[in-house]
């Protein structure tokens, strides 16, 4: 925990200083120490700004995203009894990919900046909707139902995002490309909010949740006999992290692997039980896409990769190194 507190710390100070512009350090702490109040030298030029309103957003939003999804995925695999949750599993993130790309393509900001947010998470959560109504259709609500739902659900909005890049206007296609790989690039002070919002949600009923999810591990009938609801606390969790997706894919994009991956780097550090878990789930995904999001803007200046771009990669790796370690 202490060494995910100060890997954040140093990243968060790195991604400040680095991209198109490199500021030194020494600049950084002095605009964000005089930002916050204290006695700092003010930092002449447009250093500050950049500072204060670009990066210092951008930051913080990864933080919350990363956490987030590292979170989202921890409980999506405890109650499902799937290694491989995640909420791409699901067809969360499709869904909110969907809105968002109609809104791109067909019908245009009418409302403003917060169009697209309001899109995305329209999108994610009518996935949700879809998905639970048809587990309730079906005889037995069990995780292999819910999994073989969120497939179909997947399946059918990526094909309805494809459609609507093909059939749309074909000048937003690079729009489209770079939001359905995922970015930062929205990230300022009025929608860091909506960020922390998400995380925030996650991570609360997580937390509050904890004994239950912990009671899942040792089988559902098990965790019946110890007075857990199992049915309805796999809706709820599921719901919740719907909620939770479709706040982060609207500021974001579709980010992929992190859900998967992080629960799987957390638990050998923090054990199987989940208020430990949690914690580092969500210390380690902040990580993860502070150190992606760095990697992104670097590695082609002045250009920036999406995000997803270095996530997949480093997510392919893992399961290629996960597929050989457990042969062995």
């Amino acid at each position: 925990m202490i060494a995910g507190a100060v890997a954040i710390a140093t990243l968060a100070l790195l991604s400040i200083a680095y991209g198109s512009t490199v500021i030194a350090l020494s600049d950084v702490v002095a605009a964000l120490g005089h930002a916050a109040g204290l006695d700092g030298d003010i930092v002449p030029g447009p250093v500050g700004k950049i500072v204060v309103d670009l990066r210092l957003p951008r930051t913080i939003m990864a933080i919350c995203v990363g956490a987030g999804l590292g979170v989202i995925g921890a409980l999506l695999q405890t109650v499902t009894r799937n290694d491989l949750a995640d909420p791409f599993l699901f067809g969360l993130s499709s869904g909110a990919a969907a809105g968002a790309v109609s809104v791109i393509t067909i019908f245009g900001d009418h409302f403003g900046i917060w169009t697209l947010p309001v899109a995305a998470f329209t999108g994610g959560i009518l996935a949700a909707g879809i998905v639970l109504l048809l587990v309730s259709r079906v005889r037995g609500q069990g995780p292999e139902r819910l999994i073989l739902a969120g497939l179909a659900v997947s399946f059918m909005f990526t094909a309805l995002t494809n459609y609507l890049v093909f059939a749309g206007d074909q000048r937003a296609a690079h729009s489209v490309l770079f939001w359905t790989m995922g970015g930062l690039g929205l990230a300022r002070w009025d929608n860091v909010g909506l960020s922390a919002l998400g995380a925030g949600t996650i991570l609360v009923f997580g937390l509050w949740n904890h004994r239950r999810l912990d009671a899942f591990l040792a089988g559902e009938n098990a965790a019946e006999s110890l007075g857990v609801p199992v049915a309805r606390m796999r809706r709820t969790t599921f719901l919740v992290a719907a909620f939770s997706t479709a706040i982060l894919v609207s500021v974001a994009g579709v980010i992929g692997f992190v859900g998967l991956m992080i629960p799987h780097l957390s638990r050998p550090l923090a054990g199987p039980l989940h208020l430990r878990l949690i914690a580092s789930c969500a210390l380690f995904g902040a990580v993860l896409l502070l150190a992606s999001d760095l990697l992104a803007r670097t590695l082609l200046p002045p250009q920036e990769l999406p995000i997803g771009i270095i996530t997949s990669s480093v997510g392919a790796f893992f399961v290629v190194t996960m597929l050989i370690r457990n042969r062995s």
